[in-house]
């Protein structure tokens, strides 16, 4: 005689999980559904295959979050955050040195000239350096190429009016910024932030969590990307001296912030560097170790990678120029800051 209890044990069962799961409360996020995880590996997948330098005047300057998608592309599109959860982990104050670094170096910016800035005139940024691209070949392998960089910018100093980019002598209009923001700033932008490190600290945090904050997705999280955006404004553009000082100021509060004592921008032009490490790279402020101005920036990774070894460069950019122009296409004075080695 068949046992009923054995017959119906599968059934039995998956009324118990059933009625079980009526009394608890619901997820606080659904798990994506299997289609929707494939969808997001194609996209990381085709991402990643995709060439792209790590550098130039008009990106950010982002980390490298495809070294660990390398590792991980079967199984990133599961390790979703959860809505609340920080992106990045928690780290140590800066260190002393870096703070009293980027104390010398505010109070360097703080006694420059203020430019005397119209506007009908130009912001002008010139850099040099080379970046690093990585892509799939034909066999699967990834291959590794290395892209010199000569770029000159020019943008109004109001936002009215197109810029113009001369990238390795070829020009192209650039149009006027639209919306102004921390990551399309011009002149008259920047000249309105506080020069109080507090208050201008808040507006660059709150644009960063915004973006790479809890809840966002991202990897980078609030810290780096406070760190990275800094690093473009005063890399990338031309702010009023006070201005400049407090975003150094705002830069020694923000946590992991250390110092490289002997670092070498893009044309080989020696100095002492602030950095912040984040996904296994090293991102890096340069500054001349006897006029404390600053030369340029780099990444430089800390571990072995898709990217690299351990040591080597990903993209180095060296600050050239920096001015007040009348009309795009004029330049200014190359400044060759001597170091003191």
């Amino acid at each position: 005689m068949t046992n009923p209890r054995t017959d119906h044990t599968e059934w039995d069962e998956h009324c118990e999980r059933r009625d079980l799961a009526r009394l608890l409360p619901p997820p606080p996020h659904p798990e994506p559904s299997p289609s929707q995880l494939a969808a997001r590996r194609d996209f990381l997948l085709a991402e990643f295959a995709r060439p792209r330098p790590f550098s130039g005047l008009t990106a950010r300057w982002r980390s490298l979050v495809v070294v660990a998608a390398v590792a991980t592309a079967a199984a990133v599109t599961a390790m979703t955050l959860a809505p609340g959860s920080s992106p990045e982990e928690p780290a140590p104050p800066a260190t002393a040195a870096s703070v009293e670094l980027l104390d010398r170096v505010a109070k360097v910016a703080w006694a420059q000239p203020q430019p005397s800035a119209q506007d009908g005139q130009y912001t002008y940024v010139r850099i040099v350096g080379h970046s690093t691209a990585l892509a799939e070949s034909a066999d699967g392998s990834m291959q590794r190429s290395t892209t010199t960089t000569n770029i000159e910018r020019w943008t109004a100093v109001n936002g009215a009016r197109p810029g113009l980019q001369r990238r390795d002598g070829g020009d192209q209009p650039l149009p006027a910024p639209d919306p102004v923001s921390l990551s399309a700033p011009t002149y008259r932008m920047l000249a309105a932030l506080p020069s109080d490190p507090e208050a201008l600290a808040k507006i660059i945090y709150a644009d960063a969590r915004r973006n790479h904050g809890a809840g966002s997705g991202s990897t980078t999280g609030p810290d780096q990307e406070a760190f990275v955006a800094i690093g473009d404004l005063l890399c990338g553009t031309v702010a009023p001296p006070a201005v400049s000082a407090a975003l150094y100021r705002v830069a020694a509060r923000i946590p992991g912030v250390t110092t490289v004592p002997d670092a070498v921008d893009a044309v080989g032009r020696h100095g002492v560097a602030v950095a912040r490490v984040h996904d296994g790279t090293r991102f890096e402020w340069i500054f001349d170790q006897r006029t404390m101005r600053l030369l340029g920036r780099r990444t430089v990774l800390v571990k072995d990678g898709p990217w690299g070894r351990a040591g080597e460069e990903v993209d180095s950019v060296a600050l050239v120029a920096q001015g007040i122009v009348g009309a795009p296409g004029e330049g200014v004075a190359i400044e060759t800051a001597e170091s003191s080695h």
